[in-house]
């Protein structure tokens, strides 16, 4: 399968189980005047967008918390980085170490991000 059809089919397993994802486009455009506008997550500069390379699908899910909370109901932080079927992370590939820090610095702060090849 392509990214494409993973990111799809991906969706709309996530909205199955009542999360809501949506496509984080990521890029650079010059607006009417020439100057340069950038989009998407993590890409407030090119430097920074060097280092953290944020996920194709950005969303919230929600979680049941512990039972000193029980009955409440908070959403979490999900990012998920698709890749084609068959794919294997390499750490000597920069754009992908640039995607696991954006996945590293979501997970450490509380929230679930990955890199999937068709699973949630």
């Amino acid at each position: 399968m392509t990214e494409g059809t993973i990111q799809a089919n991906l969706r709309l397993l996530a909205s199955k189980q009542g999360w809501k994802l949506w496509r984080n486009n990521v890029g650079v455009l010059l607006d009417s005047r020439g100057i340069p506008v950038r989009y998407g997550l993590a890409n407030d500069s090119k430097n920074v967008n060097s280092q953290f390379k944020s996920g194709d699908l950005i969303g919230i899910r929600p979680r049941i918390i512990t039972p000193d909370m029980v009955w409440s109901c908070f959403g979490q932080f999900v990012s998920r980085e698709c890749k084609h079927e068959g794919w294997n992370y390499n750490p000597n590939n920069p754009h992908e170490k640039a995607q696991m820090r954006w996945i590293e610095l979501i997970n450490l702060y509380g929230g679930d991000a990955a890199f999937t090849t068709g699973e949630l």
